[in-house]
């Protein structure tokens, strides 16, 4: 099975190095039209400059492809609004939206100020919402969307010195799981990579040796198929140098101890309530 985009239409946001750029790379290759988005800004969310984005969109048009760079902050409304309207404006529709944005404020709890722990959320998980919330309405107009957030290993089982980090990252994948809901009357599918790739953001925590098997690239081919006309809705996979997993929330069938159970009774029943033994995922579809 060949997977193309032509006649699609991508954002990808924080594409100016790392796994935004491989991405980019990728989807214009296929023959997806791409807005490149970066902030341009250092690994804390400093600073900014659109050199970054207007190289990725160099690469992509000396490779055949079509692409424009787009500087927009996606922590602030009105810029993850241009990059939808830049588009929009230049190709009349979006069908992809790659969610890969991000900063690095990493310091234990004890450390870490209320301004660090904003900022980080503010880029992952609200800006996330930000541009998904720009695109939205189109996606709807046109019964398809592919949405792609990326969550973390941190997020997903936590670490050290990451609570602003790890908390932004498992926010993205409640936000997923309500948007499958949400968007699968529309053909919307909304999926989470939770990657583990050496790039400028985790440089400093991946050891030399150990990053040399896992460059970002080897992170994308899984964004690809998620951003595909096959994609999956509401899945969380996994990849690090060329492995790919799924990572999912599930539930056991735990104890019934009854209206009159005390703190006791928990206690007494602990290995029964914790036995994950047939534990499954939940389908919320089948709730509602």
């Amino acid at each position: 099975m060949s997977i193309s985009f032509d006649g699609r239409v991508a954002i990808v946001t924080g594409a100016g190095g790392g796994l935004g750029r491989c991405h980019a790379l990728d989807l214009a290759a296929r023959g997806a039209k791409v807005v490149v988005n970066d902030l341009g800004g250092a690994m804390d969310g400093t600073g900014g400059s659109s050199a970054a984005a207007e190289a990725v969109v160099a690469e992509i048009k000396a490779a055949g492809g079509e692409a424009i760079a787009n500087g927009g902050s996606v922590s602030d409304p009105a810029g993850a609004q241009s990059m939808v309207d830049d588009a929009m404006k230049a190709w009349g529709r979006v069908d992809i939206l790659i969610n890969n944005a991000g900063i690095l404020r990493d310091k234990t709890f004890t450390k870490v100020t209320i301004e660090d722990f904003q900022a980080v959320v503010d880029v992952h998980l609200m800006g996330a919402m930000m541009v998904t919330k720009a695109v939205w309405p189109i996606m709807k107009e046109q019964n398809f969307g592919r949405i792609v957030m990326t969550t973390s290993p941190s997020g997903l089982f936590g670490n050290f010195g990451q609570t602003n980090y790890g908390a932004a990252k498992l926010g993205l994948v409640g936000f997923m799981n309500t948007l499958k809901i949400e968007g699968a009357k529309n053909n919307i599918h909304t999926n989470a990579i939770a990657p583990v790739a050496l790039t400028r953001m985790t440089e400093n925590l991946i050891p030399e040796e150990a990053g040399k098997n896992l460059g970002p690239e080897l992170i994308t081919p899984a964004v690809t198929f998620l951003c595909s006309d096959d994609a999956p809705n509401g899945v969380v996979v996994q990849a690090a140098g060329g492995n790919f997993s799924v990572a999912a929330i599930v539930e056991n069938t735990g104890a019934n101890l009854g209206p009159e159970a005390k703190a006791e009774d928990v206690a007494a029943a602990w290995s029964q309530i914790t036995d994950l033994t047939g534990a499954k995922q939940r389908n919320m579809l089948q709730l509602g």
